[in-house]
């Protein structure tokens, strides 16, 4: 009876031992194709780390950001994985929002090892460490580029050069032109935020010769080149684009695009993919690619920077798990079982690894757009991104905490200029207004 006892026991610690090792993870993510992606293959995490079980949040940009912003601000530790972008990371890190990496893959040997992070390009890497600690890994970097459809550019009898300017751009669009068969010339960001339409607009304020800030911290909205660029930018829209432009961001300019509905788009690298998959395109024969547009100030700032990356809140209570889940997710192993999935390696997660602009399947699958992409990743320079000089770094964006708020206030007076709501006048009088009043509120003025 003894012997039965301690079995019993012994049973009963071993059971309990395997509930607590048992433990689910909750995931916020974006609603873009590379992270469906990501979310349909939880099998293959599963046969990896059985334990483990994944719960997604799965939400559109702006309210991801909004949602996880809050969590990890508040300590709510709502999520244990969260999926931030390269403007966050450093912010989040100084703020104590995050939980350093670096530790954990000294903690994680073979993980450490089969991982290898000297494989990940320097760049990205760089962008996502702070005081020597890594606190994010990239699940997808990207620059912009300029996508075009070949049979209709062949059809209206032109020929897209290798570094278009905006005003060469507007002249094929009213080519391509023809509402009567809902053929648009250009799709461009138009959805308020300042990670969806004011992401690609900065880059044309910085062609065209735009600033946010002076070295002074004096607010240049009401400046000749925002004019210009904004003037530019709605007519543009308003003549070639797509009714309804205000409601598109990347995903739904990216469905136009791959149902043969536009001309010309000018948006993230990583849309090449995408638009070179057979399973979601209808393009994928008559897809060129192009670098992005410059105006007639400076090419400086173009191509915007950009990644998509998995960071542990410090508020989690997994810490480990989500470890194990965001090294898997961003390993080599993994881009190897998308291209397996997706039946091409045209579609794994661009722009994080060496290893993967180096892979013969790679080259062979994207040869027509993979050096674009990568030259477009190496030419973003955050440091020097506007024609005159700025107290920040970022393209798209101003790396200050303020910004997130400040872009998407901005971002909705420039929807409200291209629905017809308010002028351009109207528009960047408001946003000279807001931006001024981050920089005094935020003691950037001096």
């Amino acid at each position: 009876m003894k012997r039965l006892a301690m079995l019993t026991a012994a049973l009963g610690l071993a059971q309990l031992s395997s509930a607590q090792a048992a433990s689910t993870i909750t995931i916020a993510t974006v609603n873009n194709p590379d992270m469906v992606t990501m979310q349909k293959l939880t099998p293959e995490f599963n046969k990896k780390y059985p334990d483990i079980t994944l719960k997604w949040v799965v939400l559109p940009e702006n309210e991801l950001r909004q949602k996880v912003t809050l969590d990890v601000a508040s300590g709510a530790g709502s999520f244990d994985v969260a999926t931030v972008g390269a403007y966050e990371v450093p912010i989040w890190a100084k703020n104590g929002w995050l939980s350093p990496l670096t530790p954990l893959f000294a903690k994680n040997a073979d993980i450490a090892k089969a991982y290898n992070l000297n494989d990940v390009i320097p760049g990205v890497r760089n962008a996502l460490t702070q005081n020597g600690n890594l606190y994010a890994v990239p699940f997808y970097a990207e620059s912009s580029m300029t996508f075009y459809n070949k049979d209709l550019f062949k059809k209206a009898g032109l020929t897209m050069p290798a570094n278009p300017t905006w005003q060469q751009v507007e002249g094929f669009a009213a080519k391509i032109t023809n509402p009567s068969t809902g053929t648009y010339g250009i799709c461009l960001r138009g959805l308020p935020g300042w990670g969806e339409n004011m992401a690609f607009f900065t880059t044309m304020v910085n062609t065209f010769g735009g600033r946010w800030y002076d070295n002074n911290w004096q607010a240049q909205l009401n400046s000749p080149a925002w004019k210009s660029a904004m003037n530019f930018y709605v007519n543009i829209m308003k003549k070639y684009g797509p009714p309804g432009a205000t409601s598109n961001g990347f995903t739904e300019n990216l469905t136009l695009m791959s149902q043969g509905k536009c001309g010309m788009w000018v948006d993230a690298t990583v849309a090449a993919g995408f638009l070179s998959d057979p399973s979601s395109s209808k393009i994928v024969n008559s897809v060129g690619f192009a670098n992005a547009p410059v105006g007639p100030a400076t090419p400086r700032g173009s191509n915007w920077y950009w990644s998509w990356n998995l960071a542990i809140p410090k508020s989690t209570k997994q810490e480990d798990a989500a470890f194990k889940f965001l090294t898997w997710a961003t390993s080599q192993e993994y881009i190897a079982l998308v291209a397996k999935t997706k039946g091409t390696w045209a579609s794994v997660p661009p722009g994080t690894r060496t290893s993967t602009y180096a892979n013969p399947e790679y080259k062979k699958a994207a040869g027509a757009f993979s050096g674009l992409v990568q030259s477009a990743i190496n030419r973003a320079d955050v440091k020097k991104a506007t024609k005159d000089p700025v107290p920040y770094t970022g393209i798209q964006y101003v790396a200050i905490p303020e910004f997130q708020a400040l872009g998407t206030q901005v971002g909705q007076y420039l929807a409200g200029a291209l629905s017809g709501q308010t002028s351009v006048d109207q528009a960047l009088a408001l946003g000279q207004t807001a931006a001024n009043k981050v920089a005094v509120e935020g003691k950037y003025q001096k």
